[in-house]
């Protein structure tokens, strides 16, 4: 009768003895030592104001399986999905009595949409940091964002607002039948950011930002188009040697920026004059890198030299 007469009174145990949470959500107790605080359900008929909670001054207990009989057309059902071990979603599906739960029970085969509704929503609280994307996305994007630099919206946005912008576009359809984000791989995440340049645009993009260097030893570097100072490489000197030209990129028209290295990777110079460097400061790098690195090569012309990526052979 209680129960009937102030459903929103139901009451189910919480936490310590005396703990309890009304059907209608708010947070009311008992004496620890009253002979109904250990009970897991109450119908409560009296409360006692208070600040932040009130006091049940009284109350009945309730059967369960009654309470389920009784308030049969009252009880709620609703889905949830929360992110397990390895990020991975799952479905669950409650049964309420107002804010009070009374089951709950994963779904074995939830709705594949469902899921990916949650995965994308994930995506869009925590940031492009949620996927795995990889140093050739991330090199594609750098490039992209320097073109844009250069000629405005002629080119597509792949900035991270642009992306999670059209999450529905691009991330959206890779989701379905999945059940986290650490099943797309980055070859997946790459070709579908790909998907959002059209061909011959990538073409060009290739054509005129490549994304490696390759120096006359044969060796590639990757380029760095996000550098402060613009397009950068960091290579080792000796494998320049031969170059009269200084390296360049879309066309000829933007020098790169070089980070000189020694043998030991150790920065020695950054230039965007690679001969002006041969025929100047070269000959005080030569004498300090000879003192340190005796058994490479230090050509008095390093543009008429042959470029190594090796030391001299012993002996000589």
């Amino acid at each position: 009768m209680l129960a009937e007469a102030y459903p929103e009174r139901v009451a189910r145990a919480r936490g310590k003895p005396g703990e309890f949470q009304l059907a209608g959500g708010r947070g009311v107790y008992m004496e620890p030592t009253d002979p109904l605080a250990r009970e897991t359900w109450l119908a409560v008929g009296e409360l006692g104001g208070g600040e932040a909670r009130d006091r049940i001054l009284l109350a009945a207990a309730v059967d369960e399986v009654a309470l389920r009989e009784a308030f049969a057309d009252r009880l709620t059902a609703e889905d949830r999905l929360e992110t397990g071990p390895g990020g991975k979603v799952r479905a669950k599906r409650l049964l309420r009595l107002g804010k009070l739960v009374l089951e709950e029970r994963l779904i074995d085969k939830p709705d594949p949409a469902l899921i990916a509704s949650a995965l994308l929503a994930q995506v869009r609280v925590e940031g492009l940091s949620a996927l795995r994307l990889g140093d050739g996305v991330q090199g594609l994007r750098d490039r992209v964002a320097f073109l844009r630099g250069l000629d405005g919206d002629v080119w597509p946005d792949l900035s991270d607002a642009a992306l999670l912008e059209r999450l529905d576009q691009w991330l959206e359809p890779l989701l379905h039948g999945r059940s986290s984000l650490s099943a797309l791989d980055e070859n997946t995440l790459d070709g579908a950011i790909r998907s959002l340049i059209p061909w011959d645009a990538q073409q060009k993009i290739d054509a005129a930002l490549p994304a490696r260097f390759k120096a006359p030893t044969g060796t590639t570097v990757a380029i760095d188009y996000a550098a402060e100072a613009g397009p950068r490489i960091d290579i080792r000197v000796q494998e320049l040697f031969g170059l009269t030209e200084h390296p360049s990129i879309a066309g000829g028209k933007i020098p790169l920026v070089l980070s000189l290295l020694s043998p030991g990777h150790k920065p020695i110079q950054i230039t965007r004059d690679l001969p002006g460097f041969w025929k100047g400061s070269w000959r005080e790098v030569k004498v300090e890198m000879k003192g340190r690195y005796p058994r490479h090569i230090w050509p008095d012309d390093p543009a008429a030299a042959a470029p190594t990526t090796r030391a001299k052979p012993r002996g000589t």
